[in-house]
């Protein structure tokens, strides 16, 4: 080195980085400094949510332009394109509790009981048949947004539901209360007849329930408030468009709900595999009764089997150890409507 000492970099100057130091110099502790908290996906330009966001803004922007465009319906020209919800999913990204319904017959159902709806999507090349064509002229008549897509986007907005190349956005649901589903049953002039479901946490059970409430003229479904299903879009998925027609009410605690509902004048029947009776005997079936079911596992809860009058059950082959909640509701309203025509 000593004869190369006066080329340019070969000796080292004082304090480089690779020269010998004494203590950290305070280097350790600046590297324990945070940076502050990371920003959200939506803040970095580069991020995917990031120019989904600018994206939706841009729709957005241009949606309040008022553009309109001729559609398949035969319309000469429809409102603003329905909001897109944000990331392109279905319903865990859509805002305010609104929730994405898909299916001919569910979409058809909800359009025809005229539920309020946000937007409608149609499919590119979906298959018209009668039922596809009754949502155009039903979307076209109430001047609904209507909105072509491919169906991989379709697929993103319904999050993966068999959407059947149909799908519109809903607001969420309204609940009524108990004393309503009462009087409905005053105004139809008949026994009421209410479903009240305990412990039931999948949506699906709760849409089959409302199907079949629907299909033996119940008067509505009572589900607690907490720790139990809600009308949610599988529920409406599976109700097929029963949502629609059949109210469905919602008790902080269901126990009291069932006291108010006795006060009323109704009879609490709690459906069991250890029933004092079957169902196809029940002698209360010509009155107003409530029909409690529980969850498959657990079954009733104690103090809601303490409120019921009776205990009812449905006789079954010693194989099967229970019935689901969807089954049970439907196998039973047919037994009640059976006993209530003679």
């Amino acid at each position: 080195m000593a004869g190369n000492s006066q080329r340019r970099g070969a000796t080292r100057t004082a304090g480089s980085k690779k020269g010998a130091t004494i203590g950290t110099g305070g280097k350790g502790r600046r590297a324990l400094e945070g940076r502050g908290p990371t920003p959200k996906a939506e803040d970095r330009p580069y991020h995917v949510k990031a120019k989904r966001k600018a994206a939706a803004e841009r729709e957005e922007k241009a949606t309040r332009g008022g553009r309109a465009r001729p559609t398949s319906a035969g319309a000469t020209a429809r409102p603003a394109r329905p909001a897109r919800p944000a990331g392109g999913r279905g319903p865990k990204a859509s805002t305010g509790g609104a929730e994405i319904v898909a299916g001919r017959n569910s979409v058809v159902e909800a359009l025809r009981a005229g539920v309020p709806c946000s937007g409608v999507w149609v499919s590119h090349r979906v298959d018209a048949d009668e039922r596809v064509r009754e949502i155009l002229k039903l979307t076209s008549d109430r001047r609904l947004p209507l909105l072509e897509v491919t169906k991989p986007e379709l697929d993103r907005l319904t999050d993966g539901m068999v959407h059947q190349g149909v799908a519109i956005q809903v607001p969420a649901y309204e609940y009524v209360t108990p004393g309503d589903l009462v009087q409905r049953a005053e105004h139809a002039g008949t026994p009421a007849l209410i479903v009240a479901l305990d412990g039931i946490t999948d949506p699906r059970n709760l849409g089959a329930v409302l199907r079949s409430a629907g299909a033996f003229g119940a008067h509505g479904v009572l589900v607690p408030e907490r720790r139990a299903a809600g009308v949610t879009a599988s529920a409406w998925k599976v109700s097929a468009g029963a949502a629609a027609r059949v109210p469905v009410a919602r008790a902080t605690n269901l126990v009291r709900a069932l006291g108010e509902l006795r006060q009323a004048g109704c009879f609490i029947v709690g459906l069991d595999g250890g029933g004092t009776t079957q169902v196809a005997d029940l002698e209360l079936a010509t009155e107003p009764v409530v029909l409690v079911i529980g969850s498959e596992g657990k079954g009733l809860g104690r103090l809601v089997r303490e409120t019921c009058d009776v205990v009812a059950s449905i006789p079954i082959s010693s194989s099967v150890e229970s019935l689901n909640a969807g089954v049970a509701a439907g196998i039973t309203l047919y037994e009640v409507a059976r006993l209530r025509s003679r």
